[in-house]
């Protein structure tokens, strides 16, 4: 157990590395701007990790992000939320985990922009519109979650999880 856990750390730790490293490249739209690579991490560590682990690795990111000015408040809901339905979707979904990498547009896309309109903006006292922030969301969510799928199935393909991590995910 305590392998496990240690294993899920140092991974949920390099995934927040790699999503603040790579937190350069970014599209702004309106109050927000979007990470595509963000999205892909949230894809790969909800289906490696679960909800809880690649949840943590996402408010991590944000957290940093936003300490080092490189991100806004609206990253904590566009991006906890995206990470979460992945790891859930995995969970649910077993044997087509590969799959639930897709799913980070619900999360982000949709939830994540809910949250961002009906709750973030008005208490930070920014206006924001659903049909403004949910397309910048879709728009930063669905090329990552594209691509956090496809390393995924090119590291499965190549037999590197079960070299690796000792499992395939297929």
């Amino acid at each position: 157990m305590a392998k496990t856990t240690l294993r899920n750390l140092i991974l949920a730790a390099l995934f927040a590395a790699m999503a603040v490293l790579l937190s350069g490249l970014s599209i702004p739209v309106g109050p927000t701007r979007c990470f595509p690579f963000q999205h892909a991490i949230n894809a790969i560590a909800g289906v490696l990790l679960g909800p809880w682990w690649a949840g943590g690795a996402a408010l991590t990111t944000s957290i940093i992000r936003n300490a080092l000015g490189t991100g806004t408040l609206f990253a904590f809901p566009g991006s906890i939320p995206g990470a979460l339905v992945v790891g859930i979707t995995a969970k649910v979904f077993k044997d087509k985990k590969l799959y639930a990498a897709l799913t980070e547009p619900v999360g982000t896309g949709i939830i994540g922009a809910i949250l961002s309109v009906y709750i973030l903006a008005p208490s930070i006292g920014k206006e924001a519109t659903l049909w403004l922030v949910m397309p910048a969301f879709l728009l930063s969510s669905v090329p990552g979650s594209l691509l956090g799928f496809a390393l995924l199935v090119a590291l499965d393909r190549t037999r590197w999880f079960q070299k690796n991590i000792g499992r395939t995910l297929s």
